[in-house]
């Protein structure tokens, strides 16, 4: 076997369809978000503007935020020192659970260390717990999710993108007396567009299956304290466990679930991914417990982050470029293909400042590739203005389509 030969065509497969991806060498400028130093490929760090970051509100940046870890540090260190099992708990951790767990009206809630893991986790957890059960997954669930409904072991029945009557159809195929279980996402990033929860919830109860949804793009974004869509439709108390991210909207890192004591607790004394994990530096977790703190009481953020969404993607419209329909704060412009997305990537970089990496295949379906703009509170109408000039300029030069 020629080992190298083998890796080289896999890297060489990548470049042919156009889809290899670059990691951009970059800093961001502490307190003037969305405003960074770029590396790449200069003398010297040029500065640019960010469109991409998951950082949604800029909390990552907050006062409040950065004032909590730098406490943090000289209070007690940098790491946490182990699990939470064998000295990596600590008051930090225990205080920001609580919080977690009041944000969506539940009895309990588990940190984890980054949304990735709490998916993969939690579902793979549940699925071995429950004897015999099926599970319902929507088929443009995060590759989070697919991976713990795969390694929970259990049958998987996928359903069309938010199709009650096909979700329908598969649970009643299935015994009255299977466990069951309805996995889905609150906001689909990379469309923007949103989940049924209410009608998803009455199948839910009308099959007797368990609710889990994932609300990593919601949380802080949505609801009166940040609680997500779940919050905002006033459905949480009809969610069994609801998911999220402390690294998008809350501006830090890490995971959690939230659920009631008893689900918490089996999650907590069965998951291999959380027991023999090293927990979040209790930094990351004070940092966190202060956004989730400033988000429960502020809607500043949430009401400019909208704002701005409406704005560019009135601007996009206004311009003729192809913006995909969006009812969220995720602005997706429509490129179509892999190769043509990075360069009009690595022009806004290199000609404009304008950072925004191109989301291709795996992440989305081949043919739909597209260019993902996340315009925060921070962005102003000047930025937005300008991004959508270059745009159209950049559209004309490549002889792009422009929308009807």
């Amino acid at each position: 076997m020629n080992y190298d030969q083998v890796f080289d065509q896999a890297i060489e497969r990548l470049h042919t369809e156009g889809r290899y991806r670059v990691f951009i060498d970059i800093l961001r400028n502490k307190g003037s978000y969305p405003n960074a130093r770029c590396f790449a490929g200069h003398n010297g760090p040029k500065p640019i503007t960010v469109w991409c970051s998951n950082d949604y509100l800029a909390m990552g940046q907050h006062p409040k935020v950065v004032e909590a870890m730098e406490k943090a540090l000289h209070d007690v260190g940098a790491g946490s020192g182990g699990t939470r099992n064998i000295g990596g708990n600590t008051h930090y951790h225990i205080e920001l659970e609580h919080e977690l767990a009041d944000l969506h009206d539940k009895e309990g809630a588990l940190l984890f260390t980054s949304g990735y893991v709490s998916n993969d986790t939690t579902l793979s957890t549940l699925g071995k717990l429950l004897p015999g059960c099926v599970i319902f997954s929507d088929e443009l669930n995060h590759a989070s999710m697919i991976a713990g409904i795969r390694n929970s072991g259990c049958a998987k029945r996928v359903f069309r993108h938010n199709d009650l009557e096909h979700l329908e159809e598969l649970l009643a195929a299935e015994d009255e007396a299977v466990p069951k279980l309805i996995a889905f996402e609150s906001v689909y990033s990379m469309d923007g567009d949103v989940a049924p929860i209410h009608a998803i919830c009455d199948l839910a109860d009308k099959y007797n299956a368990l609710t889990y949804i994932d609300e990593v793009h919601a949380v802080g974004m949505y609801g009166a304290r940040g609680g997500g869509i779940s919050e905002r439709d006033k459905a949480a108390h009809r969610i069994d466990i609801i998911e999220g991210t402390l690294g998008k909207a809350f501006g830090v890192m890490g995971g959690y679930i939230a659920a009631d004591r008893k689900i918490i607790d089996c999650v907590r004394s069965y998951a291999p991914g959380f027991i023999f994990t090293t927990s979040l530096s209790p930094v990351l977790v004070a940092g966190v417990l202060a956004s989730v703190k400033h988000l429960k009481s502020s809607s500043v953020e949430r009401e400019g982050q909208q704002a701005s969404a409406a704005f560019l993607k009135q601007a996009m419209r206004d311009a003729g470029l192809p913006v995909m329909d969006s009812t969220t704060h995720i602005v997706p412009l429509m490129v179509g293909d892999p190769v043509r997305a990075k360069k009009i990537s690595d022009i806004l970089l290199a000609e404009y400042g304008v950072y925004v990496q191109p989301i291709n295949f795996p992440t989305v379906p081949r043919g739909t590739e597209r260019l993902r703009f996340t315009p925060g509170p921070a962005h102003t109408r000047q930025m937005m203005t300008d991004l959508v000039a270059a745009l159209r300029e950049i559209w004309e030069r490549m002889e792009l389509r422009l929308a009807a």
